[in-house]
């Protein structure tokens, strides 16, 4: 399937046959069970992670494959129209996953595991891959090709960038049992490892170094690797001053997050997902 896959995306046919969409169709049916994933864990890369550029290329050939056609429930009163190579995915209660209704989509060619809930509006982009047990609250995006772990709560409008292109760039990795906290940002391929928590409005790209007042170390992304959270770290929105020029002048602070403490009884007890909801 590689194989066929990286031949269809870098000789665009005229047009697709058949066997072309037939082949796509198993590459989805794949995705959708999460058996192939655009990044997976890999112990001997730097950051844990390792891209597979190829799958990525197969979510893209879908694209560009695919026609629009309707896709509305009731054109008349609210019309939607999008590739039929990525309609919304199916599910059936036996699935085991919870969507409350009002409103969320998901896309075909998405990896939801069991005991997931999902209240809404959210939505989960082509492509993602989202663990056991995990919540994805209300006006939050999951965006394309991103590897959300198990047990995460996703808080209320925090978004995961997306990132499909180009095809070698690592997507945004969410460890098993983080916390994101409503209104968070992570995007640019940036890795929250292991029972992190987010602090509400915390925004991570790969532009703004994280400071760590508990270990006296600053992480920050570089050429080759992607910012990374360390394990059970505790971030918070913070601020750092401008230390020369007009800045310092006019007292002028900049947005950073912050490290302030790593996980402990006193945070899981705050931080403690209800089981009734579930």
């Amino acid at each position: 399937m590689e194989k066929r896959i990286e031949a269809l995306f870098q000789e665009k046919p005229a047009s697709y046959t058949e066997s072309d969409r037939e082949l796509f169709r198993a590459f989805k049916a794949e995705l959708n069970a999460g058996r192939v994933r655009s990044a997976e864990p890999d112990a001997s890369q730097p950051s844990g992670w390792r891209t597979n550029a190829w799958v990525k290329k197969g979510i893209l050939v879908g694209f560009r494959m695919g026609t629009i056609v309707d896709m509305s429930i009731d054109a008349a009163k609210q019309p939607f129209n999008d590739k039929d190579t990525y309609p919304v995915k199916r599910f059936a209660p036996g699935d085991g996953v919870r969507i409350v209704p009002g409103g969320s989509s998901i896309r075909d060619g998405v990896y939801i595991g069991r005991d997931v809930v999902c209240m809404p509006p959210m939505f989960v982009n082509a492509g993602a891959y989202v663990g056991d047990g995990t919540m994805v609250d209300s006006h939050a995006l999951v965006g394309s090709c991103a590897q959300v772990g198990r047990n995460c709560h996703i808080s209320a409008a925090t978004q995961i960038g997306g990132v499909l292109e180009p095809v070698g760039a690592l997507p945004v990795i969410i460890e098993d049992e983080v916390l994101l906290g409503g209104n968070c940002g992570v995007y640019e391929g940036t890795i929250v490892k292991r029972r992190a928590v987010l602090g509400t409005g915390t925004i991570l790209n790969r532009s703004t170094p994280v400071y760590d007042i508990v270990r006296g170390k600053v992480y920050a992304a570089t050429e080759t690797e992607p910012l990374i959270v360390p394990e059970e770290a505790v971030v918070v929105a913070g601020s750092r001053a401008i230390s020369r020029g007009m800045g310092k002048e006019w007292g002028i602070s900049l947005y950073t997050p912050v490290i302030v403490k790593y996980r402990d009884s006193k945070t899981d007890a705050k931080i403690q997902l209800e089981d009734l909801l579930r």
